[in-house]
């Protein structure tokens, strides 16, 4: 089996953290909400991986992920000149899955179960294609499936009346006999080629979709809100490696490499705090999530993301609070009286408060 991941997108509802990052490269608990997928494909024993770049930072991509030595597997590259939907960035790959069966994988959601039972399923029982679905309060937001008989049996995109809670996820083990369908696909409204119409016309011409619902979490980190739960999800389930000699840690906190913490602060997770971070007279609560290369000093932060190479100085004990604070962002005092902050800062921004 190969993988598919797709890295496509301009993520538009994430900014203003996306103009300057590729937002399936924007960190939680120090790794990029894409890799989660990837390892995901490994540990199934995907080693044979394409991933769809789009214009928007594409070399990024390429630079961080490579050929695939780090995760010992082939990375391979495919361009999506426009953001034609899913469908059409599947397509793309033809050549390259070739008569493969193949996993497709969206960069942007993280998932705690493991794919392990789904592939088991989707070859013992030779489903034609195969979803993972989730439960979901509002099922008119999402693509819905209705099942019966251990098989999807129909699927509709946003449908104003919804028979069934179950959403598709952006997870779909599919076979080469999809792209007969996808062939034939015209664009939608939105000027897209929509799997869930090629999903649909298979359904109707009596093909095998299978299923399994999601048992953990699964999380689409389509915007800032939807970011800072997913890092508060990873961070639940992270193991801590702090050491006895570090009194003034307490919970599950995952440290780096280098890190100095002086006295004067107290950590309490579950935390991630990444490689060569310096910390002073500061109080990092739970699930916060620190990048590598960070110098903080004077803060009072919770429920936040900071990522890497952020330098953080203040006098007042300031709080940030439920916040996303991208790559190599500047913060100081100024004069603002306010001492509850709450951030959404991209690349580089420089600021006082």
């Amino acid at each position: 089996m190969k993988g598919v991941i797709l890295h496509g997108g301009t993520g538009t509802r994430l900014r203003p953290l996306t103009y300057s990052d590729v937002k399936q490269l924007l960190t939680i608990a120090g790794k990029p909400t894409s890799e989660y997928g990837l390892e995901q494909m490994r540990q199934i024993g995907i080693k044979d991986l394409s991933i769809v770049i789009g214009a928007v930072g594409g070399e990024e991509v390429k630079k961080y992920y490579g050929n695939g030595d780090k995760w010992e597997c082939k990375i391979q590259y495919v361009y999506q000149e426009k953001p034609l939907g899913i469908a059409n960035a599947i397509s793309l790959c033809r050549d390259i899955t070739g008569p493969d069966d193949f996993l497709v994988y969206l960069g942007d959601n993280v998932i705690q179960d493991s794919l392990g039972d789904a592939y088991e399923k989707f070859q013992s029982k030779k489903y034609d294609a195969f979803l993972i679905l989730v439960p979901v309060k509002d099922p008119s937001k999402y693509g819905v499936a209705e099942i019966g008989n251990d098989l999807v049996t129909g699927l509709k995109e946003k449908p104003r009346d919804p028979t069934s809670n179950l959403a598709v996820t952006g997870i779909y083990f599919l076979r080469e006999t999809v792209y007969d369908y996808i062939d034939k696909l015209k664009p939608s409204a939105r000027g897209e080629y929509e799997i869930m119409e090629a999903l649909q016309a298979m359904i109707e011409d009596g093909k095998k979709i299978g299923y399994k619902t999601v048992g953990g979490w699964f999380k689409d980190t389509g915007t800032v809100e939807d970011f800072i739960e997913c890092n508060m999800l990873v961070l639940e389930s992270i193991k801590g490696n702090s050491s006895s000699d570090r009194t003034n840690v307490k919970g599950r906190v995952n440290f780096g490499k280098d890190v100095i913490i002086d006295q004067e602060t107290k950590v309490l997770g579950p935390c991630y705090i990444g490689s060569n971070v310096q910390i002073k007279n500061s109080f990092i609560g739970p699930y916060t999530s620190i990048g590598d290369g960070c110098i903080i000093q004077g803060i009072e932060i919770e429920n936040s993301i900071i990522m890497e190479n952020c330098k953080i100085d203040f006098e007042d004990g300031r709080i940030i609070y439920e916040s996303i604070i991208g790559p190599k962002c500047n913060i100081k005092s100024g004069n603002s009286k306010t001492r509850r902050t709450k951030l959404v800062l991209g690349r580089d921004s420089k600021v006082e408060l």
